[in-house]
């Protein structure tokens, strides 16, 4: 998969860029995670462990500020969307991201839980 592009397949006019495995920077996936709503979506696609819809998350921001929660961690290589019929998919690239940064993503989990749990949230 290296160097190809991870846009899922789509309606006509309706792909959405991702970036290729060789492409995702460390910087990025850490950025996409520093903040506290992305964060909450990428601990729900890991406990969900499968796809879900953006309407599946009960995130307490605007319909546009959820969009760009999920447009910055696609970006980053951290999510895979793509639409089917009118629902917008997100997927947790974990093979990706545990092929290029091993443990990376199991460790920021287990972090956000702990922290979670010392905060009561």
């Amino acid at each position: 998969m290296d160097g190809v592009s991870t846009t899922a397949p789509a309606a006509a006019g309706r792909d959405l860029p991702h970036p290729a495995r060789a492409e995702i920077r460390l910087e990025a996936v850490l950025h996409s995670l520093s903040d506290p709503m992305r964060l909450q979506i990428v601990r729900e696609l890991a406990a969900d462990g499968d796809e879900l819809s953006c309407s599946q998350f009960e995130l307490p921001v605007t319909k546009s500020t959820s969009t760009h929660h999920f447009r910055v961690l696609r970006e980053a290589g951290v999510l895979r969307q793509c639409y089917r019929g009118t629902a917008k998919m997100n997927g947790l690239r974990r093979e990706d991201l545990d092929d290029l940064f091993p443990g990376l993503l199991d460790s920021l989990l287990a972090a956000a839980a702990r922290q979670a749990v010392r905060l009561g949230g």
